[in-house]
């Protein structure tokens, strides 16, 4: 287990992040662009006492509509001004740093009638958000401090494969260690025989897909294990 100030540095960050995107699905609008709730969203974070991003300075990494299928790295990301109107899905991925400690957090935000739905109607609105609210609840239960990065990846794949899903993330990875330099992260991802219990914080973010469909979703949280082995939220 990380130690307990090493957790409460962490969770900072964290909980600025969670904060900041329940301030966000709260206030987007029909009119509302990746440009327009990525400005918003960094204001927020300062506003939470985050000053700093880690990944490539890009505080929020906002993409909707056929774009939320684009896995892009924050050093190459510009957001468009393509417009959410009526019925969307807008993603947007947080790495807020507070003092040198990371936060990773993302979440895809059905929007429907111009306002974002908690319980949408649109199917594949709704299918995109039910399956990720099942794939982070299974690896919850499935992993273990001796699972590996390899298994993690490899059962993750299969998972989204028989649910009829595609993976999305441009570096075939499902997430990855915390870290102080962006160089030193182990990912979640074939060939990585490194354990989870090796890293004091891993991010779990499947960028998927249902085959065949326009929208692709995402939910980040970060994770670590404690004394008795548990996997606990940040």
């Amino acid at each position: 287990m990380p130690p307990p100030e090493l957790v409460a540095a962490h969770r900072k960050a964290q909980h600025a992040a969670k904060a900041v995107l329940r301030e966000l699905a709260a206030d987007i609008g029909p009119g509302d662009t990746e440009h327009s709730i990525a400005g918003r969203a960094a204001t927020a974070l300062r506003t939470h006492g985050i000053r700093e991003a880690w990944y490539y300075d890009c505080p929020a990494l906002v993409l909707l509509g056929r774009r939320s299928c684009t896995s892009v790295s924050g050093r190459h990301y510009r957001p468009s001004s393509e417009r959410v109107g009526r019925t969307n899905l807008v993603t947007i991925d947080l790495s807020p740093s507070y003092e040198g400690h990371w936060g990773d957090c993302a979440r895809s935000f059905p929007v429907e009638e111009g306002r974002v739905s908690a319980l949408p109607k649109n199917p594949e609105l709704a299918a995109g958000v039910s399956f990720l609210q099942h794939l982070q609840s299974a690896m919850r239960s499935w992993a273990r401090p001796q699972t590996t990065f390899h298994e993690l990846a490899i059962w993750t794949a299969r998972e989204i494969e028989s649910r009829g899903f595609v993976s999305l993330d441009f570096r075939g990875n499902f997430g990855h260690s915390i870290a102080t330099r962006l160089e030193d992260r182990l990912y979640i991802e074939a060939g990585n025989y490194r354990s989870l219990g090796e890293v004091s914080f891993f991010t779990f973010e499947p960028h998927v897909r249902a085959a065949g469909e326009a929208w692709g979703f995402k939910h980040e949280d970060v994770f670590f294990f404690d004394a008795a082995g548990a996997l606990e939220e940040l």
